[in-house]
């Protein structure tokens, strides 16, 4: 492609190639690498970085272009579902520290996105599904219809339909890059984050799990934890509660992990999570849970009790679910 367009594009170098995976994200080493890379190729912000991967890949390199010369021009080319349904369009570039998920990192939108879903057709099921729990996620807080939508292709994402998924997950980045460009808060300067809905319990499961839990499944069980607890909580109704975690189970998604069970001198471990997600973003605890299905509420306040027990009673729905996905609310 650069050589036939070599009158317009000059590629400076061969692409350096990096591990994937959240390891990419564990230490600065590899944005170290990249920073060189940029500075031997003498990019400028004239030019510009075409960073081709995953999503904790594309956070890496979305740091080090953002960090190199103050930000240097980043094409993002995603090629996992997560990638560009999720992350891929998002302003967030970060790698994880200290144990704690994207803790440095920067705010900088990327010049362009490049999705290509051809990328989709070699991902293995698991890999589609990370992206699918995020889909489920931004429906069931934004938009019911979309939400039914994916109630009724499950069966068909389980046998890994790919065109079904295909169109799931671009309204799915479409939904994203809406709220990302007419929320108001693109820079989560505020305490709220809809968009991490389900997110507090994932994000404390994956570092519990060291990574060996995707971030996909570990969102899918956060959305059918906290789907529980809003319905325990009078915020949602128990019959969409039930659909909530049944589609998530019929798409092939987990709605438990043993590791929700592990307990640290009498408490669960999983529950310092609501701390933390509190302490990343600073301010007043702000979690987002679902109302009506296609709608959603911020809660400051958690009772830790009543999650515990919520807990308990997500290991027993984990259990295989007979319960049928309906098309009514």
């Amino acid at each position: 492609y650069f050589q036939t367009h070599a009158n317009a594009l000059n590629l400076v170098r061969a692409p350096l190639t990096l591990a994937g995976g959240e390891g990419i994200k564990q230490s600065a080493a590899p944005v170290r690498r990249m920073v060189e890379a940029l500075r031997a190729g003498n990019i400028c912000r004239h030019s510009f970085c075409i960073a081709i991967g995953g999503g904790a890949f594309l956070d890496a390199a979305g740091l080090a272009a953002a960090l190199f010369h103050r930000g240097v021009r980043l094409v993002r080319v995603p090629t996992t579902a997560l990638a560009q349904c999720d992350s891929g369009v998002g302003v967030k570039n970060a790698i994880n520290y200290a144990g704690a998920k994207n803790l440095l990192g920067t705010f900088a939108p990327p010049w362009a996105v490049l999705n290509d879903a051809d990328f989709l057709d070699s991902l293995p099921l698991p890999l589609l599904l990370d992206g699918v729990a995020e889909a489920i996620k931004v429906a069931a807080i934004k938009d019911a219809a979309f939400f039914r939508a994916i109630e009724r292709a499950a069966p068909r994402i389980r046998q890994r339909n790919l065109p079904v998924i295909r169109r799931i997950l671009k309204r799915c980045a479409l939904l994203h890059l809406e709220h990302i460009a007419s929320s108001g808060d693109p820079y989560e300067m505020g305490t709220a984050r809809p968009l991490d809905y389900g997110h507090w319990a994932a994000h404390k499961l994956e570092s519990m799990s060291r990574h060996r839990l995707s971030h996909g499944h570990a969102v899918a069980i956060g959305i059918a934890l906290d789907a529980l607890y809003a319905a325990r909580i009078g915020l949602l109704p128990r019959t969409q509660a039930r659909r909530l975690v049944t589609t998530l189970s019929a798409c092939g998604l987990p709605i438990y992990n043993p590791a929700l069970g592990q307990t640290r001198r009498g408490s669960l471990v999983v529950l310092d999570g609501i701390e933390e997600f509190r302490a990343h973003l600073g301010g007043e605890l702000t979690i987002t849970f679902p109302a009506l299905l296609g709608a959603r509420v911020e809660l400051h306040t958690i009772d830790t009790p009543l999650m515990a027990d919520c807990i308990a009673t997500l290991s027993d729905w984990g259990q295989p679910l007979n319960v049928k996905s309906r098309d009514h609310d």
